[in-house]
C-alpha cells in the first residue's frame, strides 16, 4: 500500500496508516515525511473549520469577530516533528483541536521547552523525555524543536512596537553566566514601559557586556528602529547610571526623567552611619511622600537642615539630583506618581527570574539566560493582559 494511494480524512485513519506502514516494513524517511505532511494538513483543516464555526455561531449572536491570521505551532508525536499553522480571530485560536487529537504533544512539548528554558543539553532533553515516552528521541530531533524555541525568543527582540506608552521605565540588572573561565557577571538592560490604563509591559530585554552609554544607546535605538514612539511617553524613570543617563539625551531627547528613589535611597544610605540608617531613610521617604511637590522641596529642605553637619556629601547628592528626583509630581493622580518614582516594577520581575534559576546557581550560556529571562517576562506580560503573539512562557 502506497501512502499517497490512501484516502485520508481525519488524524484516527492517519495513524491507522502509519501502524499498517510499520507493520509492513515499507516504512521510510520519504514516506514518513509525506505521512507528516498529511497528519499537518488534516489538522489544519480541523482548525480552520473550527474557527470558521466559531465566526458563524458568533455572529448569530450579533458580536463582531474576524480572522487574525495564524502561528506556527510544532508538535512531536510519532511520526517526529509536525508543523502546523494554527488559525486564530481577534479573540479565539484553534489550538484546541491540537490538544484533543495529540494529547500527548502537549507533555512532550511542555518537557522540551522547559528543559530549554533551564538551559540543558540535547542530550540531558533526549534523556528526560525517556520516562514519557518509552523512547529516547534524537538529539536531531530535540535539536528541531531548540531553534523552534530560539527562533521564538528571536522574534521576540525583533517584533515591531507601534504601541504607545506613558512612562518608560529602565534598569539594567546584573546576572552571572558560566564561561570556561569561571562564572562572569553581565548585566541585562530591560525596558518596561506603562500604558496609560496602568497595566506594564516588559517591552524588551538586553543582555551587554556592561552598562556603559554605547551599550544603552545601541539597545535604545532599537526600540526606536522597532517602532517606539514618544509621542505620549511623559517620562523616563531611570537607575541613575552614568551610562543610561548619558544615552538619553541622544535617543529621547526633552523627555523628562526621574531618576529611581529605591536606588538613591540605597546610595545615600550606605553613605552614613549604620545607627543613622533608619532615620535618614525616613527622612527621604518625607519627601517622596509629600503630597505636592511644593512640600517636597520643603521636606528636602528640612533634611538638609538637619544632616548637613554630619553629612554634607548626602545632601549636596541630594540636592544635585533633586529635579530629576521630583519629576514625578507631573502626575496628578497619586497611583502614577507612585509607579514612576522607581524601576521596582523591574526589580519584581527580576526577583522572580532569582527564583526561578536559583537551583541553576549561575546560566550555562548566553543562550539560556535568553530563553530563561524570555520565558518569566513574557509570562509576567500575560498576568498583565499585554502577551505578545509567542507561545512559550515559565509555564508552558
Amino acid at each position: 500500500m502506497h501512502l499517497t494511494q490512501a484516502h485520508i480524512d481525519n488524524l484516527p485513519r492517519a495513524f491507522e496508516i502509519i501502524k499498517d506502514m510499520n507493520r509492513s516494513g515499507q516504512w521510510g524517511e520519504d514516506l514518513n515525511e509525506a505521512a507528516r505532511k498529511a497528519v499537518a494538513d488534516v489538522l489544519d483543516g480541523r482548525m480552520n473549520d473550527s474557527v470558521d464555526r466559531y465566526l458563524a455561531e458568533i455572529e448569530e449572536q450579533g458580536e463582531a469577530d474576524r480572522r487574525n491570521g495564524s502561528y506556527c505551532r510544532h508538535l512531536l508525536t510519532g511520526l517526529g516533528d509536525v508543523e502546523l499553522h494554527v488559525p486564530r480571530t481577534r479573540t479565539y485560536s484553534a489550538n484546541d483541536v491540537v490538544g484533543a487529537y495529540v494529547r500527548r504533544s502537549r507533555e512532550v512539548d511542555r518537557t522540551i521547552l522547559s528543559c530549554f528554558v533551564l538551559g540543558h543539553s540535547t542530550r540531558k532533553v533526549s534523556k528526560a523525555l525517556q520516562p514519557l515516552l518509552g523512547e529516547r528521541f534524537s538529539p536531531s530531533t530535540v535539536s528541531r524543536v531548540a531553534k523552534m524555541l530560539d527562533a521564538t525568543v528571536a522574534a521576540f527582540h525583533a517584533r515591531p512596537l507601534p504601541v504607545r506608552y506613558r512612562a518608560l521605565l529602565l534598569d539594567g540588572v546584573v546576572l552571572s553566566r558560566k564561561t570556561g573561565a569561571g562564572a562572569i557577571k553581565r548585566p541585562v538592560l530591560v525596558a518596561l514601559g506603562l500604558l496609560a490604563d496602568g497595566r506594564k509591559e516588559v517591552i524588551d530585554f538586553r543582555m551587554a557586556r556592561s552598562e556603559s552609554e554605547g551599550e544603552w544607546e545601541v539597545f535604545l535605538t532599537d526600540l526606536t528602529n522597532r517602532g517606539f514612539s514618544t509621542e505620549d511617553l511623559e517620562i523616563i524613570v531611570v537607575d541613575g547610571g552614568r551610562g543610561l543617563l548619558k544615552a538619553l539625551p541622544t535617543v529621547f531627547p526633552n523627555i523628562p526623567i526621574q531618576r529611581c528613589w529605591a536606588h538613591k535611597t540605597r546610595n545615600l544610605t550606605d553613605k552614613v552611619r549604620r545607627a543613622d540608617r533608619d532615620a535618614v531613610k525616613n527622612d527621604l521617604r518625607r519627601i517622596y511622600d509629600a503630597a505636592s511637590e511644593k512640600k517636597a522641596r520643603k521636606m528636602a529642605q528640612c533634611f538638609a537642615a538637619k544632616w548637613q553637619q554630619r553629612y554634607p556629601k548626602v545632601v549636596r547628592s541630594l540636592r544635585d539630583d533633586l529635579d530629576e528626583l521630583l519629576a514625578f509630581f507631573i502626575f496628578k493622580d497619586p497611583t502614577w506618581r507612585k509607579w514612576t518614582r522607581t524601576t521596582n516594577a523591574i526589580e519584581r520581575r527580576f526577583r522572580e527570574v532569582r527564583r526561578r534559576t536559583r537551583p541553576m546557581g549561575v546560566f550555562t550560556d548566553r543562550t539560556s539566560m535568553d530563553r530563561i529571562l524570555y520565558a518569566v517576562f513574557t509570562h509576567e506580560n500575560q498576568q498583565q493582559k499585554v502577551s505578545t503573539l509567542f507561545l512559550v512562557t515559565q509555564n508552558s
